[in-house]
């Protein structure tokens, strides 16, 4: 391979065109603006670093511009992804991101979707999405699938998606507008779409792994997607957003929106007693009334909650001690709407304030009652009416329940539903989710294909999800210290960065340019720093910005025959021969 000089200064190859994209750079010519502060509106760690090290700008809430070093994680990121991708037999598309909203309003997602969804009206009176997600886009363009000889199919692409978050934060972690690598599977029968859904699970495996991160795969809700059944990739951190129920004994693991657990069984006193109603001026909490003389413990009582579930209004019976999870209750109930009544519209149907409810003798109204409620007898709740509440309620025989669910959260240290082992329960970012779609959108889309017999059937789909920036910030969020950015070496902006300690000593520029040649022409990506600036402000940016490998040149190592050479994740340093230096990181990185 032979190379040239660019300017006397880039070794470049001749075979190659000139992209702007070199995996070799000077320092003094690269725009790397480091700070020494934190953003003040940053919290997240990811967040903090990525701005201060000069890899992102923040445009406006939840927009970010990428610079220079940003744009290149993200591309080696969406690279990592694609190669994964294609192993499993993903065929590259590039859709849309302007959708007629028309097709939204075909699946009802228009409706679901409609808090985050970004739409406008064009110059001809239609409108427009910008695209949230790709599920719709991607079942039309399957249309052209018609026969099962077609099949199976595996298409993706790697899209900008656009979400009207209420609260952008935290960084790249929750935006408006991001990147996202979205796949989709096509098979005649749900067998085939388990194989693909298998598949997909073991290149996610591989994607975080070489992202440098330990993921944990959990059950979680399908929510809007819809479908039977999704897994989460979640990464611990005290940023997430998520929370996660974890067995470290048999490795049960379910986000708290999905996660159930045993509890254990409460004795109520034996023998029948009688509903009595007694006053209770002021309680209107689960606390005052445990505290209140002639109350009871928050495991004794029921909590009642009002609920309108697609317009329906609902009672949610709950033990006083336990929190509704409230995705659980949509998801059992198939709800696309939920919210709580208003205090006007419990007072019509129950005849009281919150604080005084209970579901004793209401009738004509859905009652649903928590599983930790079933059998329970001697209980405690409100008597709609204010100031008072009525005791020695057995919840078979005086409340009408109309479905017994599973909708409390899932707390800390409650036992495992597989093997009894304690649950932690921890905040997570979710990296990766992936769905079994069924027939939902070829139902809803007409996306069929006739069988072996001849016979039209609709196609099963599946859908896996993976955002580029969002794994950059978590891949930063698992890989840091108080120094800086520790990128894994997959992802890393360059391999390896030469510090010229003198850069006004000749001898010092003539090694560190021709390391810095032999280097790039070996294909390790190499940062020269070669800027006027004090040795402490150029360790501190190297380490800052998390350059794997550093090699560092100056007078008194030249003189020995020597650079220092320091690995930035363990911090070990050693002394290499000069002529040697090169085959020692090209065997590191290559």
């Amino acid at each position: 391979m032979r190379t040239t000089q660019l300017n006397g200064e880039l070794p470049f190859n001749e075979s190659q065109s000139w992209t702007g994209n070199l995996a070799f750079m000077r320092w003094s010519h690269a725009f790397i603006p480091t700070l020494r502060d934190d953003p003040a509106d940053a919290e997240a760690v990811s967040h903090k670093l990525l701005v201060r090290a000069g890899y992102m700008r923040q445009l406006m809430a939840g927009v970010y511009s990428m610079l220079p070093l940003g744009q290149r994680v993200r591309s080696k990121v969406m690279n990592i992804i694609r190669e994964e991708i294609d192993a499993i037999g993903g065929q590259e598309f590039m859709l849309p991101q302007l959708h007629p909203k028309e097709i939204w309003d075909r699946t009802g997602r228009s409706e679901t979707m409609a808090d985050i969804m970004m739409t406008f009206t064009d110059n001809k009176g239609a409108e427009v999405v910008l695209g949230p997600t790709h599920e719709e886009i991607f079942a039309t363009v399957s249309l052209e699938l018609t026969s099962y000889k077609q099949l199976p199919q595996l298409w993706y692409h790697i899209q900008t998606k656009f979400r009207d978050e209420a609260r952008p934060k935290s960084g790249l972690l929750r935006v408006r507008e991001f990147t996202m690598k979205d796949s989709y599977t096509f098979d005649l029968d749900f067998e085939g779409l388990d194989a693909q859904f298998d598949r997909h699970y073991g290149a996610y495996v591989r994607i975080f792994e070489r992202l440098g991160m330990s993921a944990i795969a959990v059950h979680a809700s399908s929510g809007a997607m819809g479908g039977k059944e999704s897994v989460e990739f979640m990464v611990e951190s005290d940023v997430g957003e998520d929370d996660v129920a974890h067995c470290a004994k048999c490795g049960y693991a379910a986000n708290v929106e999905k996660a159930t657990s045993a509890v254990p069984p409460i004795e109520d006193p034996s023998g029948s007693s009688e509903v009595e109603r007694f006053p209770t001026p002021g309680v209107r909490t689960i606390a005052e009334l445990a505290s209140f003389d002639g109350g009871a413990a928050p495991d004794r009582q029921i909590k009642t909650l009002v609920y309108l579930l697609n317009d329906e209004i609902t009672l949610v019976l709950l033990r006083g001690d336990h929190v509704l999870q409230e995705q659980k209750l949509m998801d059992v109930t198939r709800t696309t709407k939920a919210r709580p009544a208003q205090p006007d519209e419990i007072k019509a149907l129950l005849g009281a304030d919150a604080g005084s409810l209970g579901a004793v003798g209401v009738e004509g109204v859905r009652i649903l009652a928590d599983e930790g409620l079933r059998g329970r007898t001697s209980m405690t709740t409100g008597a709609n009416e204010n100031d008072w509440h009525v005791r020695g309620v057995d919840i078979d025989r005086d409340i009408a329940v109309t479905e017994w669910v599973d909708v409390r959260e899932v707390t800390d240290g409650e036992a495992c539903p597989e093997c009894g082992s304690p649950l932690r329960v921890f905040q997570a970012i979710e990296v990766g989710h992936i769905f079994k779609l069924g027939t939902f959108y070829a139902e809803t889309l007409g996306v069929t294909v006739l069988d072996k017999d001849g016979k039209t059937i609709p196609i099963v789909m599946g859908s896996y999800g993976i955002g580029v920036e969002r794994n950059m910030a978590a891949s930063v969020e698992a890989n840091h210290d108080d120094r800086g950015i520790i990128w894994p070496i997959e992802i890393a902006p360059y391999h390896v960065v030469v510090t010229v300690l003198r850069p006004d000593d000749e001898r010092s520029i003539e090694v560190s340019s021709k390391i810095y040649d032999d280097l790039a022409v070996a294909g390790v990506e190499v940062l020269l720093d070669d800027r006027d600036e004090r040795p402490g402000v150029k360790f501190n940016d190297a380490e800052l910005i998390g350059i794997p490998y550093r090699i560092t040149i100056g007078p008194r190592g030249i003189d020995n025959g020597v650079v220092e050479f320091v690995e930035r994740r363990s911090g070990e340093t050693r002394e290499i021969p000069i002529d040697a230096i090169v085959a020692e990181v090209a065997a590191l990185v290559i």
